[in-house]
């Protein structure tokens, strides 16, 4: 039986990296808008003064191979040499059986590029087809100092679980995460729809609330992955689209492998009843008794979907906005609202089950940052969102609607005034319809803002509050 030769594998490789010849990366690749994250991402790529390689990863569809290739562009416009960097889609089968020192040498041999000794940046796509790779990667990173890695993957579990373990001290994890509501106006060219901050309040305002929440309502039902927005043909059928090429093969294929999991059907099924309850308040035992599966195996299930960047869970303080000692209620988010109307139907403006997934929309935003949430729930009560201090103590806290009700009844908000004379806040939001602005309540101020707002303003203050973090350790670090 013939095997396939090196010369066959270098010409594929001349294929993946255009760039050796055009100084370009594929057309296909530059017809996207950039996404903001690029401007995270890069300079963890570009920069040698840590000696680490960089793990991208996240869901499936979020654009990680194409921020990859941004990222090769910005290289060769900043002066790096094309023929010394270095691109592999791990998973075709041309590549099937060879390690990461073989593709090297074949790239050498390919760009006359000496690895050992020029300064290379190498991408490593897909890499979780590759046996061992957090193995093969970290002996790259302490033998060859020259070289710049950056490997991603589809499965967001196996690349977290593995990088952890093996990578810790030589790997630096990225998490690519589904489209904020501002990077989805802004892939579409809408952000005209939000007028900037001035220095006069320092705060977003909609130029026109009701086209805001037309687009807001897109979002909700297609607006988690790049390529979905800009096609007709999937939005007409989402569920084709994301639930059979992301969500079942996750299910189906990537936490079955790696975790072993034997029962399919039950991991599928405990997945639509969460996504159908996202930001209800739900328990093991009530989950365990619908399903007829033990509580230990539902516990790891969910951990399972957590590590697949499917879902979030928020975990529930009392009134006092103390924790619980046991955790036996805990509410569970999808980490982008669009999954759900792709397993069910996409929702209208007075769909019953738009206050809960505008819900998700909001914690979907804050799940792009490190901010632990909580909810808080008593026995005559409920507040949404609640962020605690390094003290414990309420530093804010949100009340999410989808009405303008509580705008001119702003008494009614009884459980978040309670709360807030609880724990000495003296403000706390409330999201709208369409309403904004500042409201006094038994010596309670509340920040009147539209869902839709508050949505782009997370998403946009996130994305870029990393920006300015990450500019000041660069300067500094210079």
């Amino acid at each position: 039986m013939k095997k396939v030769s090196a010369e066959q594998v270098i010409k594929r490789l001349k294929i993946e990296n255009p760039w050796w010849e055009t100084r370009k990366i594929p057309t296909a690749y530059l017809a996207f808008k950039p996404r903001s994250y690029l401007e995270l991402f890069y300079p963890l790529v570009q920069t040698k003064k840590i000696r680490r390689a960089t793990v991208l990863m996240g869901p499936r569809r979020v654009g990680k191979t194409v921020i990859l290739h941004h990222t090769i562009q910005n290289l060769i416009d900043s002066g790096y040499d094309p023929n010394k960097i270095g691109y592999f889609s791990v998973d075709h089968p041309i590549y099937n059986g060879l390690g990461l020192e073989e593709l090297l040498e074949l790239f050498s041999a390919a760009t006359e590029a000496n690895y050992h000794e020029d300064e290379c940046y190498i991408f490593f796509d897909e890499i979780q087809y590759l046996k061992n790779w957090e193995n093969h990667l970290k002996l790259l990173v302490d033998r060859q100092p020259n070289l710049k890695c950056t490997v991603s993957g589809s499965a967001a579990a196996a690349l977290k679980l593995k990088s952890s373990e093996s990578g810790a001290g030589r790997f630096t994890d990225f998490l690519l995460p589904p489209l904020t509501f501002h990077e989805y106006l802004e892939l579409l060219d809408k952000n005209n729809l939000v007028i900037p901050p001035s220095e006069a309040n320092g705060f977003f305002k909609p130029r026109n609330i009701e086209k805001l929440n037309e687009s807001f309502i897109h979002y909700l039902n297609y607006g988690g992955y790049p390529e979905v927005i800009f096609s007709d043909i999937i939005q007409s059928d989402p569920g084709r689209f994301i639930k059979s090429d992301i969500i079942d093969k996750v299910l189906l294929r990537d936490l079955p492998g790696l975790y072993g999991i034997q029962d399919i059907q039950e991991l599928n099924y405990l997945f639509t009843t969460l996504a159908f309850n996202s930001s209800n308040e739900v328990s093991l035992e009530e989950l365990s008794k619908g399903s007829g599966v033990a509580k230990n195996t539902i516990k790891k299930y969910i951990e399972y979907l957590e590590a697949a960047f499917l879902i979030r869970t928020v975990h529930r303080i009392d009134r006092t906005a103390k924790r619980f000692k046991r955790a036996n209620f805990f509410k569970v988010y999808l980490t982008n609202p669009s999954i759900r109307s792709a397993l069910f139907s996409p929702v209208t403006h007075s769909d019953e089950a738009i206050g809960a997934l505008s819900e998700t929309a909001i914690y979907s935003q804050w799940f792009h940052s490190d901010t632990l949430l909580h909810y808080a729930r008593w026995k005559n009560g409920e507040v949404d969102i609640v962020h605690l201090n390094k003290q414990l103590k309420v530093s804010w806290a949100i009340e999410v609607k989808w009405t303008d009700r509580f705008f001119t009844r702003p008494h009614e908000l009884k459980s978040l005034i309670q709360f807030c004379h609880s724990n000495n806040v003296t403000g706390a939001a409330v999201t709208t319809m369409t309403k904004s602005e500042k409201v006094t309540v038994e010596n309670v101020n509340f920040d009147f803002i539209p869902t839709s707002l508050y949505c782009y303003t997370v998403g946009y203050n996130i994305v870029k509050g990393k920006q300015n973090i990450r500019e000041g350790l660069t300067s500094g670090a210079t």
